[in-house]
């Protein structure tokens, strides 16, 4: 049994680059898979290993500047979510390209699970789930406005042309892990809105606390491994991944006639050309050599 322990934290970092080697060395040396992303806005990641490696790098994690009270998220899994190890700079640690956004300096209200109901319940409440399409498509909580977003950085243009929608509005936001949300509500209250909450947590300690029979989630949650999808308790889902567009499929999407093992599905066939899908077949056909050889490919997880 493999421990996946989901983190992030917003605080200063000086000079990322000088963090990277010594967390990487020690997430080697351990034998801890994952990413983690570091940038001058601070660390985000998920990793996977044993018990005693996870609780290393957590404690060398916690030992960096402004890092004493991390939080994570701890789930588990029964195959290696991830292959390798990656420890990159980047210049946010979630990207929504707002310059002025700042979750350092303030941040929406957080809501525990426990109280998460009652508030998306209320009627001058309007829930917003701030994921990308593909992952709002596999399940989200009842009554939340999707802004079919590809990307994060797409939010402000969103928010911008939706706006009004919202007067008057308490604004209760979500995501998987709880970081989108820090950047979120920081950048509405920044355009004025004065009532706005967060899931504490996001939607996995949602999944870990609230019970099934309680639950406002409906569907399962997307997550960035090898699971593909989680749901409550956050025991592994039914999604498989197609690894041409890096969506989630059911299982039996594997029968639809555009689905072909890393190269399609029925949500991509018509993304790419026949230069592409070569390609792609390339690669598959790369990594089921690299499988039975007993290795990974370079293009796994």
């Amino acid at each position: 049994m493999f421990t996946v322990a989901a983190l992030y934290h917003f605080t200063r970092f000086d000079e990322p680059a000088a963090l990277q080697g010594p967390l990487l060395d020690l997430c080697k040396s351990r034998g801890i898979t994952g990413t983690l992303l570091l940038a001058g806005e601070g660390i985000n990641g998920t990793i996977a290993g044993d018990r005693g490696g996870i609780d290393a790098v957590l404690a060398h994690v916690r030992a960096l500047p402004g890092c004493a009270d991390l939080m994570w998220k701890e789930s588990t899994a029964t195959t290696p979510p991830f292959h390798r190890m990656k420890v990159r700079l980047k210049k946010e640690i979630v990207t929504m390209g707002q310059p002025d956004v700042d979750p350092v300096a303030k941040v929406g209200q957080y809501v525990d699970p426990a109280d998460w109901n009652d508030l998306i319940s209320a009627p001058d409440v309007a829930v917003i789930d701030t994921r990308n399409d593909y992952e709002v498509a596999i399940g989200t909580f009842e009554g939340a406005v999707d802004p079919e977003t590809k990307s994060f950085g797409e939010f402000p243009e969103w928010w911008e042309k939706n706006k009004h929608r919202f007067l008057n509005k308490r604004v209760a936001m979500f995501c998987t892990g709880g970081i989108r949300c820090e950047k979120s509500t920081n950048y509405l209250m920044g355009q004025g809105v004065e009532d706005v909450y967060h899931l504490k947590g996001g939607i996995l300690k949602y999944l870990e606390e609230v019970p099934q029979d309680e639950s406002k989630w409906d569907g399962d949650c997307f997550v960035f491994d090898a699971r593909v999808s989680v749901g409550h308790g956050l025991a592994e889902g039914p999604h498989i991944l197609c690894h041409a567009c890096r969506r989630p499929l059911l299982p039996q999407d594997r029968d639809h006639p555009a689905f072909e093992q890393g190269v399609s599905c029925h949500q991509c066939i018509d993304e790419t050309n026949d230069a592409d899908k070569a390609r792609f077949r390339e690669r598959q056909k790369q990594m089921v050599l690299a499988k039975e050889r007993g290795t990974h490919h370079i293009g796994g997880i």
